[in-house]
């Protein structure tokens, strides 16, 4: 049946496609939704982390994310680890480049180390920062607690340590105008060079340009005391029984390269660090996937878009027929058949 106003076709009334296309942006909206919250590790980070104990993920208001060790709670401890061991060897040069900040508060502050076992297993320990330190073990501590059962100098230096807590290397943080637990935000660098075999420490205020000058140093043949063995890093923190400091990490980068075995002299490891970054297969990877996300959002709205403004509904068709059944003509066709015709044709 069609319908027509005096003459004129009106239109035929067809079902609206509309629904379907509504359902279908939906649907691209929620895989968006989807794509977007199964990312939940800091972009800061290296990709390949774990978090045990009390340490997590927190979201700040502006999108932002970092990782907090340790609550605002007596014995709470948390770790930060790299997931895989990296392979050292004798050419092997390593740099850390790190942000963190330790609240207010009583507390041990953090440990950078490095140790060829995996020593989260037995995470969370008694002793301080939470870790079981064995001898092959080296750390970079950022000690805000004055021990002197450790021979600590005062409860606001860095230390380098071998074996134990008793560190090797001191320096006291405030010659450069800083307070590890003074809430603000620092970032530390340690680098170690397989030419010079020296272990640096640098530290600043974030934001702020790598010193040229490290605020503490250590000759250490690494490859001496593990061997071809494969070293786990991470940053660990604890709270004692009347502590409630609150470690905070913004970010983790780890950067490894071999240096030739003629290569004596020490070199400056941002040269590598901007090298590899250039290079990094994880940089690329994170780029195209932010493209496809902008192309999924810019077919959203195309759709979506394009179902509201350019899908005529039926009740628009609808709306156009007239309401006085005078002016409606309805056209009906029939069809003669001649039973003669047939039986002859037959």
């Amino acid at each position: 049946m069609r319908i027509e106003e005096r003459g004129r076709v009106i239109g035929e009334v067809v079902p609206s496609k509309r629904s379907g296309m509504v359902a279908f942006s939906l649907f691209i909206f929620c895989s968006l939704i989807l794509l977007v919250s199964s990312s939940t590790q800091p972009t800061n980070f290296d990709p390949d982390i774990h978090l045990f104990g009390d340490a997590h993920i927190v979201v700040s208001d502006d999108g932002s994310s970092h990782v907090t060790l340790t609550r605002a709670s007596p014995s709470s401890s948390g770790l930060l680890l790299r997931r895989n061991p990296f392979s050292f060897s004798a050419a092997t040069s390593l740099s850390i480049d790190f942000s963190f900040s330790v609240s207010h508060a009583p507390g041990d502050g953090l440990l950078l180390l490095l140790v060829p076992t995996n020593f989260s297993v037995a995470f969370p320990d008694n002793a301080s920062f939470g870790v079981a330190l064995e001898k092959e073990y080296v750390g970079v501590e950022f000690d805000t607690s004055k021990d002197d059962n450790v021979g600590d100098m005062h409860a606001n230096h860095i230390g380098i340590d071998v074996g134990s807590l008793v560190s090797v290397a001191v320096a006291n943080v405030s010659v450069v105008d800083l307070v590890l637990n003074g809430g603000g935000k620092l970032n530390a660098w340690i680098d170690y060079e397989a030419g010079s075999k020296v272990l640096e420490v640098r530290l600043s205020e974030l934001g702020k340009s790598r010193p040229s000058v490290p605020i503490v140093s250590h000759s250490i043949d690494l490859f001496k005391i593990w061997g071809g063995n494969p070293v786990f890093v991470g940053v660990s923190s604890s709270n004692g029984p009347n502590s409630v400091q609150v470690v905070s990490v913004y970010s983790w980068r780890l950067n490894l390269r071999k240096v030739s075995k003629s290569l004596h002299s020490p070199t400056d490891p941002r040269g590598f660090l901007d090298e590899k970054r250039k290079m990094c297969p994880l940089t690329v990877l994170a780029e195209v996937i932010f493209g496809t996300v902008c192309l999924a959002l810019v077919t959203f709205v195309v759709l979506f878009m394009w179902a509201i403004f350019f899908q005529r509904p039926e009740e628009e068709t609808l709306n156009k027929i007239p309401h006085h059944p005078s002016d409606v003509r309805y056209e009906r066709i029939d069809v003669a058949v001649d039973g003669n015709t047939l039986g002859g044709e037959s």
